[in-house]
């Protein structure tokens, strides 16, 4: 034999050849799945975000919105959107100035709960009521002219649409604040109000406008 033959190279096998290529393909994969994480966070959809604080029962319309581009990925039906919006709508729940708009927060007036009334308050509110606020009302039964019995809660829980300044009422420093109440707390309300009830507005809790 000769030294030529000796020194032939020996052929590479082929299952090194498959190794090579798929590692070739694992590299070509995972540059792939980023490209496609980057790419899907960089889409974004056309939602709703509130362009003033809506009151729980308030009628909302395309000026109560505005449309902001947001990157939602998989959560993206959750809100509403131009195409989701439609006419007679009204909030089924307190929105923030600036939110994003949650589907389950508008919806059909027919299946409304809620309500609104005008209290006339028998005493001042603190400056950081306003709308959007989540206030108690008190009532204090009127027993004879200009006396009245202990206050007791007449609405647990009420949401407010509205404080203006209280003209009807003389040498006092109340005001006219419209309201969303249960329609099973109306009857009890209306009662109290044309019963001569001294009403109160106590903070709960209050959003700034």
């Amino acid at each position: 034999m000769s030294d030529h033959t000796a020194a032939r190279p020996r052929p590479r096998a082929f299952w090194a050849d498959i190794r090579f290529l798929l590692g070739i393909a694992l590299i070509i994969a995972s540059v792939a799945g980023v490209w496609l994480v980057v790419s899907a966070a960089r889409q974004t959809a056309p939602v709703f975000a509130a362009a003033r604080t809506i009151v729980a029962g308030e009628a909302v319309g395309a000026d109560d919105l505005t449309v902001v581009d947001v990157a939602l990925g998989q959560v993206e039906g959750a809100y509403a959107s131009p195409a989701s919006l439609t006419p007679g709508s009204v909030a089924t729940r307190t929105i923030p100035e600036g939110q994003l708009v949650a589907k389950d927060a508008i919806g059909d007036a027919a299946g409304l709960r809620t309500t609104t009334v005008v209290v006339h308050s028998a005493t001042e509110l603190p400056a950081a009521v306003g709308p959007g606020s989540t206030v108690e009302v008190w009532a204090a039964p009127q027993l004879e002219r200009g006396q009245y019995d202990k206050p007791r809660i007449l609405v647990a829980s009420a949401t407010v649409v509205s404080v203006t300044a209280d003209d009807t009422m003389i040498g006092s420093a109340g005001s006219a604040v419209e309201l969303v109440i249960e329609r099973a707390e109306v009857a009890d309300t209306l009662a109290a109000i044309s019963g001569g009830a001294s009403l109160s507005i106590v903070p709960t809790s209050a959003v700034q406008p």
